[in-house]
């Protein structure tokens, strides 16, 4: 999990400085079990309401496995200095119900 709001993550202190009223973003960061290309491929797929985009901040949920896309061009070692992992999934967080989205990512970790 990489999210800055949490307080042993990296960049909290940092994050803290920034975010004053401690609202840290809608964006999360986690590695899928398995940790394989395929598999963050099948996460992406299995999912039903989150949105396959690279762009953040948009009113819906989205979601992005930047291993096979945005950096997919870079070699692995550029991809890990990058922060990307094969595992690695990008979610930004929307408006839409909860329940829903929490749902819709249960199924698809199950489906890995």
């Amino acid at each position: 999990m990489n999210y800055p709001g949490l307080p042993d993550n990296q960049s909290y202190k940092i994050a803290s400085k920034y975010h004053t009223r401690g609202l840290f973003g809608a964006m999360v960061g986690f590695g899928i079990k398995g940790g394989s290309i395929e598999d963050g491929k099948k996460f992406i797929d299995a999912l039903k309401l989150h949105s396959l985009l690279a762009n953040i901040g948009d009113a819906k949920s989205l979601v992005i496995h930047p291993a096979s896309t945005t950096h997919q061009q870079l070699s692995p070692e550029e991809q890990l200095s990058a922060g990307v992992t094969p595992d690695f999934i990008r979610l930004s967080v929307g408006i839409e119900n909860v329940n829903d989205l929490i749902a819709d990512l249960d199924q698809a970790l199950a489906a890995v």
